[in-house]
């Protein structure tokens, strides 16, 4: 290890250390908006390193680490998700009699793990990346104790997620076995011999990720979880865990088993058309807004999967990824503003959280509505909307690739969602009421970002399209 391996992953020790930094400095702070100061101080200090770093693709650590300008995009979003899930934990949690300054320590414990995932050459790296991300998100969920449904959130997420990481392991060794190796560069070299038992390991490697990303059939915790977990948790969870396992998924798919993509594509496309298709279903007869929009993160999941098939062509595989990055960033504020949107209206005892609660919220707080149903058009796909865009990216790259199937499907099934995301605008200006609601500070400022950036990527989403153009997955490992 030399300092030139240390340098491409500056932020991700600068998280990392100051995680374990909080540890030991919170036993000394009594106010816990302090830590909360403190944590957010480190994201943006590591996010300013990030964007001041240049943008040459290096692999570190004997090729087990790849600093490319795909991992920096991806290391981007973990960090203004980090901060933004800060910003509306802060009045949150003392609100709920819940703020505890070990909070923040895990989630960047937890964020580290997420820019692990991104910057992983090899499947081990994967694996200890997906243990990193998950372990303070299974205590996360259970942060409400000893409220019975936030315990119970916590425990079916770690023994599922312990199921699905046995998945995984085993995969890997599988991969292992076939190969000799589990560097990602490695694998793509060693195709030629083992390919059953290769292909066999594939699968069981996309049935771990696919947990971490909530595709069907992986994801009969989400909405138990998201419904019982504290919404700050959640609205971190929803963008964060999702990023990081979709992260790995296209890392490892498109640049270490490009060859078995004839086997792996048809897999991912019904993957993909079931999880659209599914989550968009279940969520119509929700009434509880957290369960509405825990099969709402299933269904999006499903449109960012429309992309791994897509990359299986040579020829379209940078479209594909570059709409699964747009598709991820548009997804950031949407779906985190909807969720800080849920906080401001949530009560104590699980109140405020059927969508019925919404009813008269543009005579209340106009400004609140108004800023929800920007973020439930923006999650159907509607213009003038950044997930408009996103859309309009991930079917463009399907039918790039040919399967235009699968793009029908994605098309139709946004007509579905469109039903239960209008629903809320509906009942918020249509109906009668006077539901109870909080204005807070650090809350108020982060659903005014997130419906600004929602409105205006919508409408100039050039800069960002450049960004992810220029985010080479293959550049180092094929």
């Amino acid at each position: 290890m030399s300092l030139s391996d240390l340098t491409p992953i500056l932020p991700l020790l600068l998280v990392s250390l100051w995680a374990i930094t909080l540890l030991v400095v919170d036993l000394f702070v009594r106010r816990k908006g302090t830590t909360a100061l403190m944590a957010a101080g480190g994201l943006l200090l590591a996010l300013v390193v990030l964007i001041l770093q240049s943008g040459d693709q290096l692999a570190v650590f004997n090729g087990m680490l790849v600093a490319d300008s795909y991992a920096g995009f991806l290391q981007a979003i973990f960090l203004v998700t980090g901060l933004l899930a800060i910003a509306v934990a802060h009045d949150y949690l003392r609100r709920m009699g819940i703020e505890r300054g070990e909070y923040y320590p895990l989630l960047l414990f937890t964020i580290s793990g997420m820019m692990l995932m991104s910057l992983a050459g090899d499947l081990i790296v994967v694996f200890v990346a997906l243990e990193l991300l998950s372990l303070p998100l299974y205590v996360l969920a259970g942060f409400a104790r000893p409220r019975p449904e936030s315990e119970e959130a916590a425990m079916k997420y770690f023994l599922l997620g312990a199921f699905a990481s046995s998945f995984l392991v085993y995969g890997i060794a599988l991969v292992f076995g076939a190969t000799g190796t589990t560097n990602l560069a490695g694998i793509a070299g060693e195709l030629s011999g083992g390919a059953g038992l290769l292909l066999v390991g594939a699968v069981l490697v996309l049935v771990g990720l696919g947990f971490k990303v909530a595709a069907v059939p992986f994801h009969m915790w989400t909405p138990d979880v998201y419904q019982g977990a504290p919404s700050a948790v959640v609205a971190f969870m929803s963008v964060g865990a999702k990023a990081g396992g979709f992260a790995a998924l296209l890392r490892v798919f498109i640049a270490a088993l490009p060859d078995l993509a004839a086997a792996w594509a048809p897999l991912t496309m019904g993957l993909a058309a079931l999880t659209m298709t599914w989550g968009n279903i279940a969520a119509i007869v929700q009434g509880n807004i957290k369960r509405m929009l825990a099969y709402s993160s299933i269904a999006h999941a499903g449109y960012i999967l429309i992309a791994l098939p897509a990359a299986s062509l040579p020829a379209a595989a940078p479209g594909a990824v570059s709409a699964a990055l747009f598709y991820l960033f548009a997804y950031l504020f949407s779906n985190l503003g909807a969720w800080a949107v849920v906080l401001a209206v949530e009560r104590l005892e699980g109140g405020g959280l059927q969508i019925d609660d919404y009813s008269g919220l543009s005579r209340r707080r106009p400004g609140l509505a108004l800023a929800m149903a920007l973020f439930m058009l923006s999650l159907t796909g509607l213009p003038p909307t950044v997930g408009f865009v996103g859309k309009f990216l991930i079917f463009r790259a399907a039918l790039d690739a040919g399967q235009i199937g699968l793009a029908l499907v994605g098309v139709l099934t946004s007509l579905i969602s469109a039903y239960y995301y209008l629903r809320v605008v509906v009942v918020m200006y249509m109906r009668t009421g006077e539901p109870e609601t909080r204005s807070e500070g650090w809350l108020n400022a982060t659903i005014g970002v997130t419906a600004l950036a929602t409105f205006v990527f919508g409408i100039l989403p050039g800069p960002v399209l450049a960004l992810t153009e220029h985010s080479e997955i293959l550049g180092l490992l094929r």
